[in-house]
C-alpha cells in the first residue's frame, strides 16, 4: 500500500525530497497558492501534483519543509485544516529550528490531532546519482516517520523526544556553516590586506583538506546565503546560554545577510571570495 504525501513547500530542499518520492512510485501533492513562478516550475519538474490546501491536508505523510521563519505560521495554518477530518496526517516537521520552537510546533499540531515527527535533515538535497540527505528523526511518533525509507529517502530513527532530531541539525549546521561564515570572513580580510595570496598558499601547504573544503562550500553557499540567515538565528536561541555563542551566531547572520544582499547585487565580496578559493564565478 503506497502512502501519499504533501509538501509544502517547493524549495531546493522540498521539491527533490518530492521528486526522489514520486520516482519510486509515491503520489506527492503541494500547495501552489501564491507561490511564485520559479516555485511552481519546479514542483512541475519533480511531478508534484497542485492540489487544494484542503486536499494537501488529507495526505498520510505531510512534511514541512520551509524557511525557519515560517514553520511555526505553516503549523497553525495546516492544524486548523487538519482539525476538520477525521483522517489524520503525520505531521513531519524538517525544518531547522531550534528544539524550543519545534516543541511549540508540536504543541500546535497536537491540537489537531495528528500525530508529530520532529525531523533534522543533514546533507544536500537528492539527485540523480545521489542518495540525499539524511533524515533524523525523533519523538514518540518518529517510527511512523520510516516507511518513507522503503521509498528513496534516508531516514534515521534516533533516540529521544521531540526536539533531539532539531538539536543533532542545530548542532551540525552550527559547525560546518559556522565554519563556512569563519573561512569567508578571514578571506576577504586577507583580501582586503593583501594578504590573500599567502594564506591561500599557507591553506596549501598546511590545510588542504580544509582548503579543499573551503573551495566546495563556501562558493556553493553563495545563492543560498539568504537561507542561511534564519538558521544562524536559530542557532543563536539553540546556544542561547552561552552569551559568547550566541554573539558569534548572531554575527554569522549578519555576515550571511550582507553576502546574500552581494550576491544580488554588486557581487563585490562573492566575487573575491571566488577569485581567491580560484572559483569561477
Amino acid at each position: 500500500m503506497h502512502p501519499t504525501v504533501a509538501i509544502i513547500a517547493q524549495g531546493a530542499m522540498g521539491s527533490a525530497v518530492g521528486k526522489r518520492l514520486v520516482e519510486r512510485g509515491l503520489a506527492v501533492t503541494t500547495s501552489l497558492a501564491g507561490r511564485s513562478e520559479a516555485s511552481v516550475k519546479r514542483a512541475r519538474v519533480a511531478g508534484m501534483t497542485a492540489a487544494s490546501d484542503e486536499d494537501v491536508a488529507r495526505a498520510d505523510f505531510f512534511l514541512s519543509i520551509v524557511p525557519p521563519a515560517d514553520a511555526l505560521s505553516l503549523a497553525e495554518k495546516m492544524a486548523a485544516l487538519i482539525a476538520r477530518f477525521n483522517r489524520k496526517p503525520i505531521y513531519v516537521d524538517c525544518n531547522a529550528v531550534n528544539p524550543p520552537t519545534k516543541t511549540k510546533i508540536a504543541r500546535v499540531i497536537a491540537q489537531c490531532g495528528s500525530p508529530f515527527v520532529d525531523v533534522g535533515i543533514i546533507g544536500a538535497p537528492p539527485q540523480q546519482g545521489h542518495e540525499g540527505p539524511a533524515m533524523y528523526a525523533s519523538g514518540q511518533d518518529a517510527t511512523r516517520f520510516a516507511p518513507l525509507g522503503s521509498f528513496g529517502l534516508d531516514v534515521r530513527v534516533i533516540e529521544g523526544p521531540i526536539g533531539a532530531a532539531s538539536a543533532l541539525k542545530m548542532s551540525y549546521a552550527g559547525i560546518t556553516k559556522g565554519l563556512t561564515a569563519l573561512a569567508s570572513a578571514m578571506l576577504l580580510a586577507a583580501t582586503r590586506e593583501g594578504a590573500a595570496e599567502a594564506l591561500q598558499g599557507e591553506l596549501a601547504r598546511s590545510q588542504p583538506a580544509l582548503l579543499a573544503w573551503f573551495k566546495r562550500s563556501v562558493p556553493n553557499m553563495f545563492p543560498k546565503a539568504y537561507r542561511f540567515v534564519g538558521e544562524m538565528e536559530e542557532i543563536a536561541d539553540f546556544v542561547g546560554e552561552d552569551v559568547a555563542a550566541r554573539q558569534m551566531f548572531e554575527a554569522f547572520a549578519n555576515l550571511y545577510t550582507r553576502i546574500a544582499t552581494d550576491f544580488d547585487g554588486k557581487k563585490d565580496e562573492t566575487s573575491a571570495l571566488a577569485k581567491f578559493l580560484d572559483h569561477k564565478s
